[in-house]
């Protein structure tokens, strides 16, 4: 096991270019399954859970080739299996994905439970009504069984916007006969990429990034290549590492067109950038003091399906918020376990009140000090990091897997930054 030393107080100051996103990559890896001719991906995250994605898939019968270090070829022939790995399957949350496009193109498979992080309980059941709408069986008995004799066309009304529910379902739309119609869709960045890279392999999808996707199923899908965009998650890490430690900082590429909602929710932490073509330049002068509503009760900032703030970042936004005057309340309603990695920034000196599972209030300004940390899963252990950054004194981050399994390289970027990191063996 490796962990963090941070010497924290050190401002952030230079440029940094965020890896492709995590959330496309998973999904995209798995569509793959559903051509047998050679599909290229580039700007493929170099991560821990991309890295389980690509075991899954190659035990099926996917062959990946290494283009370059960010470039990968893959061509699936044919699926050689329709049983995957407990073992892989307990590493990532995004094991489910195999389901869609394996039933769509082989017609079975065998899916022991996915795993993920520890955030509350991660109901499947959209995926499965999702696929059942399409004309699969599926039985569970510590393991899904999945069974089609072929995919038909439905109207699709899932019961929540979840996201991979949602690629699920049009992974497995795209080879169905007939029309699908998916109501409810889910229609973050990455689920548009997903879209609009099926539509690059022959796919007919229509209505990409509205909540209502159109789909006609075409008989098989070729190859083609794509480009993954950035991680708006690594952009707004990035953003938060900057303002916690009052530096200065420009980010490439960072995909600012999908950032407004979040721009939005920041100003009222007292947050601000400026844009410069597609660069984001986070400055040094900071207001950081946090917007009362406009009748002075203390705000909320509540987690909700795109385009609202995004679940995944409320863990940044929390640690930014104990450096902001004021008080706020962040609420997220969608995971029971999301909120408690606060106890940690408790004994760093920041002053929270944890509400209940879903909701936590947060006065600031404080001043944090080094502390031995570990992580619960990878969004909190980052905000973690960016406390260490922002602490006085030395902070020990253990279980730095956690961290990798959706950030690349990410104590090199931040030492080019400026930051004194150095990792270490415990």
């Amino acid at each position: 096991m490796e962990e963090f030393i941070i010497e924290g107080g050190h401002p952030l100051h230079g440029e940094v270019t965020p890896s492709g996103n995590k959330n496309a990559a998973l999904p995209l890896l798995a569509a793959c399954l559903l051509t047998e001719e050679p599909v290229v991906l580039r700007n493929v995250p170099q991560i821990r859970d991309v890295q389980a994605m690509r075991n899954l898939i190659e035990s099926l019968g996917a062959v990946v080739e290494d283009l370059d270090a960010s470039t990968w070829r893959i061509t699936t022939r044919e699926l050689v299996s329709s049983h995957l790995d407990p073992d892989l399957c307990r590493r990532i949350r995004a094991s489910i994905l195999i389901a869609g496009p394996v039933v769509a193109r082989a017609g079975s498979l065998r899916l022991p439970p996915p795993g993920g992080d520890v955030i509350g309980r991660r109901r499947l059941d959209t995926h499965i009504l999702a696929l059942r709408t399409l004309g699969a069986k599926i039985t569970y008995d510590r393991v899904f069984e999945f069974e089609a004799t072929g995919l038909h066309g439905a109207d699709i009304l899932l019961d929540e916007a979840s996201v991979t529910a949602t690629e699920n379902a049009v992974m497995a739309a795209v080879l169905a006969k007939g029309k699908t119609q998916i109501r409810n869709a889910a229609s973050e960045p990455h689920v548009q990429e997903v879209c609009q890279f099926l539509n690059v392999l022959g796919a007919k999808i229509e209505g990409i990034g509205s909540n209502t996707l159109h789909i006609t199923g075409v008989p098989k899908l070729g190859g083609g290549e794509f480009t993954i965009g950035p991680d708006l998650l690594e952009v707004v890490s990035y953003i938060g590492a900057a303002v916690v430690t009052r530096g200065e900082i420009r980010i490439r590429n960072a995909g600012v067109e999908h950032l407004e909602m979040i721009r939005l929710v920041f100003s009222r932490l007292g947050v601000r950038w400026d844009v410069d073509g597609k660069d984001l330049l986070v400055p040094s002068d900071q207001s950081l003091a946090i917007a009362s509503e406009l009748d002075g009760a203390v705000p909320e900032i509540k987690t909700n399906v795109w385009p609202a703030f995004p679940t995944d970042l409320i863990s940044i936004a929390i640690t930014m918020a104990t450096q902001a005057t004021g008080s706020v309340l962040f609420h997220d309603w969608m995971f029971s376990g999301r909120m408690y990695f606060t106890d940690k920034l408790v004994g760093m000196g920041a002053r929270i009140i944890l509400c209940d599972p879903y909701r936590v209030l947060i006065q600031g300004p404080t001043p944090l000090y080094g502390e031995k940390l570990e992580s619960p899963d990878i969004r909190a252990g980052m905000a973690l990091l960016l406390a260490a950054l922002a602490a006085k004194g030395t902070s020990t981050i253990r279980n730095v897997r956690q961290i990798e399994r959706g950030y690349e390289k990410v104590d090199e970027k931040l030492r080019k930054l400026g930051a004194k990191i150095n990792r270490q063996s415990e």
